[in-house]
């Protein structure tokens, strides 16, 4: 049976200044979340624990921290998370979908192909800052591209925060590169479009075997995609969390993740002349002198305005959702109230 002491597993002060001596004792990480059920690593093994009474699993991410009850049947309560991976869940549903907890580092992972997106790696990168993670682009395939090292300039161009590194998937040194992100107890989150190479690079940190498969030749991208998140020990002492590939990632509740990752558009905006400036054609509009002047892309500019806009939208519609299902609740437990009243 496969055994991690608590700092093996990424156990910190953060975590142990949450709980007492009695109950670090039976504190587990989240390795994997079921329908109906919880699997934990922790000092006596792995383990399988229902959730808490009342409480879905949809409340609890690969990589939590919990305590556990004695009888190790189940889980107590979840401790506070260090850094938070979610988005609003896909679909018309106005609900937040937990991706990860307690994640170092997030590597995004892209491709020197058709499938590399300024856009959707601005969008990965707000993430990231509003999560609290360090952001790492990953660029696969750069053996199968003429200039592997434009598509890591053009990455580290669009945020301070950013560092960016070319490899091989497939070549074991390659994969090597990414050990400093994924030691000593520290955990690093994959993310990024089905195809692109996440798997194989779950499989070199790890020495797993997922079934990948081929590169389509039609539109660059590969037939396999992760189903489910696991959280793995690297070959580095480490932990890996594999996503499944994700089509829409709806960002809400981080616009100083986005303000962060735009953090030239945001520096600009503190000098235009009006505070509620909307950088289009207001007089004295610091960021349109700077397009003006070919300091800023006003494609730049766009994008930014367009994150901001979705990330209000989808954060106003979950405090909406949340607010209903708020009243909807004190209506019932009001209603049954009464029906006990009268049957007294």
């Amino acid at each position: 049976m496969t055994q991690y002491s608590l700092p093996d597993l990424g156990w910190s002060a953060y975590f142990r200044a949450q709980v007492s001596p009695d109950d670090a004792a039976r504190a587990v990480r989240i390795t994997s979340v079921a329908r109906d059920r919880l699997f934990v690593s922790g000092p006596d093994g792995n383990l399988t624990l229902l959730p808490p009474p009342k409480t879905s699993t949809a409340a609890f991410a690969v990589g939590d921290w919990g305590i556990m009850t004695a009888d190790q049947q189940r889980l107590e309560r979840v401790l506070e998370r260090q850094t938070t991976l979610s988005r609003r869940a896909a679909g018309t549903s106005a609900e937040t979908q937990l991706i990860a907890a307690n994640v170092d580092t997030l590597g995004i992972v892209t491709s020197c192909n058709a499938d590399f997106n300024q856009a959707r790696l601005e969008r990965y990168l707000a993430l990231a800052s509003g999560a609290g993670c360090l952001p790492l682009v990953i660029l696969t395939k750069a053996d199968l591209c003429e200039n592997a090292r434009e598509y890591v300039r053009q990455a580290e161009r669009l945020s301070p925060l950013v560092t960016a590194l070319a490899l091989n998937a497939q070549a074991p040194d390659d994969v090597a590169r990414l050990a400093p992100w994924c030691r000593n107890g520290q955990t690093l989150a994959l993310v990024g479009s089905s195809g692109v190479g996440k798997s194989t690079i779950s499989n070199g940190l790890t020495q797993a075997h997922l079934a990948t498969q081929g590169i389509r030749e039609d539109d660059a991208k590969g037939r396999h995609t992760t189903t489910a998140r696991g959280l793995f020990r690297t070959v580095h002492g480490g932990w890996l969390i594999d996503t499944p590939g994700m089509r829409a990632l709806r960002l809400a509740g981080t616009a100083d993740g986005i303000d962060a990752v735009f953090d030239d558009i945001a520096q600009l905006a503190r000098n235009c002349r009006f505070s509620d400036c909307q950088h289009d054609s207001e007089p004295g509009c610091a960021v349109q002198e700077a397009i003006a002047q070919g300091t800023l892309s006003p494609d730049r500019l766009v994008r930014w305005n367009k994150l901001l806009r979705e990330d209000a939208h989808n954060s106003a519609a979950l405090h909406e959702a949340r607010a209903k299902d708020k009243a909807f609740g004190k209506m019932v437990r009001s209603v049954m109230q009464e029906k006990r009243r009268r049957n007294r």
